[in-house]
């Protein structure tokens, strides 16, 4: 047997990016013994110095060297990984940075503003042997790693669809307000990443409608309709609105999964239904209500954590992360195609990426 702290392996990280979003990298790291123990954060880089002092402070990160040029603070601290939390017109160059010197990637959502820069981060990372991942924590939640769960043993039948919608009016201010593609770009992402993972089809098509509908508060695209063509005829819909006033939906969208043989919905929070047909005789045969399972890996429900945690597992053991570049390439092409529809009113083919 191996005592508790034979296996432990450190890891000297780099947050660049130390902005609000940061917190909940290190919030994570900080509540997680096994990443605790593994993770120490040496450097913080942001072009803010300030920013960055104020986040060692709050973290009591006292030894961690400061400045706003990633490689030399790369250099300094001779790291093993950067965290990349970013804004995303500086991604290509923080992570192609990290990369290049030889670090390990985990970054914010979207992996890059376009398609080909994301092409072009694979291969860097292929070319430097270094693993790339993305961080789209809102995949590890309860709720979805129950869906996948669900879908894959076939409880009601064959998959046929996955329908979203969801409805929000939160008053961000700052520089959301000012975005363009605002819903599609920095919240709808997380929904169809998810609905690809719980699908386990690759996405084909779009065609979506996108609004900017009276009474926003936003500059742009706040309203977006997107209707997907997933591998083996499954079907993705998704409605959803940052300017809906009113009662609102979860956060991780309210869901309709569709089969075969039945469905199954979830609100978003606690609440499942799943049902198959009935018995009844005459035109509709009515539902007989069935069980739906937790979760498979408790483990794999904890957001930030457990990203973080299945991204030092890979550079640990060699095998890809659930949500490595390569694969994370389709959920940016989900959005990127849906963007292009709205602006061209047609279908766009997405097949391509990732293959």
């Amino acid at each position: 047997m191996h005592g508790p702290q034979e296996d432990i392996v450190k890891f000297n990280a780099i947050l660049c990016g130390c902005g609000a979003m940061s917190k909940g990298w290190l919030k994570a790291i900080a509540s997680t013994p096994s990443l605790a123990q593994s993770i120490q954060i040496v450097g913080l880089v942001d072009l803010n110095r300030s920013t960055a002092e104020n986040l060692a402070k709050e973290f009591s990160l006292d030894n961690a060297v400061i400045g706003s040029d990633l490689a030399e603070v790369i250099a300094a601290t001779k790291a093993d990984l950067v965290f990349d939390v970013v804004i995303p017109a500086a991604r290509f160059g923080v992570v192609s940075t990290a990369l290049k010197a030889g670090c390990h990637v985990l970054s914010e959502k979207p992996m890059a503003t376009s398609l080909a820069e994301g092409a072009a981060l694979i291969d860097l990372a292929a070319k430097a042997g270094k693993v790339h991942a993305i961080i789209q924590n809102r995949r590890f939640i309860s709720g979805i790693r129950r869906l996948r769960r669900f879908v894959e043993e076939g409880a009601i039948g064959e998959l046929t669809g996955i329908h979203c919608d969801f409805f929000l009016g939160p008053h961000f201010g700052g520089f959301r307000e000012e975005m363009d593609n605002v819903l599609l770009l920095d919240m709808a992402i997380h929904t169809f990443d998810a609905a690809r993972f719980v699908s386990g089809k690759v996405p084909v098509s779009v065609y979506c409608l996108e609004k900017n509908p009276v009474g926003s508060w936003y500059k742009h695209g706040a309203s977006a309709h997107a209707l997907f063509d997933f591998s083996d005829d499954v079907v993705f819909s998704y409605r959803g609105s940052w300017c809906a006033e009113g009662r609102r939906t979860s956060w991780e969208s309210q869901w309709r999964l569709t089969g075969s043989k039945g469905m199954l919905t979830w609100d978003g929070e606690e609440d499942f239904e799943a049902t198959i047909a009935g018995h009844e005789p005459g035109l509709l045969h009515g539902f007989t209500p069935i069980e739906v399972p937790g979760p498979k890996h408790e483990e794999e429900t904890h957001g930030h954590a457990s990203v973080i945690a299945s991204f030092i597992e890979a550079i640990k053991t060699g095998k890809p992360p659930e949500t490595e570049s390569r694969d994370n390439i389709r959920s940016l092409a989900m959005v990127l195609g849906a963007i292009e529809s709205a602006k061209t009113g047609r279908r766009v083919d997405i097949s391509a990426q990732g293959q």
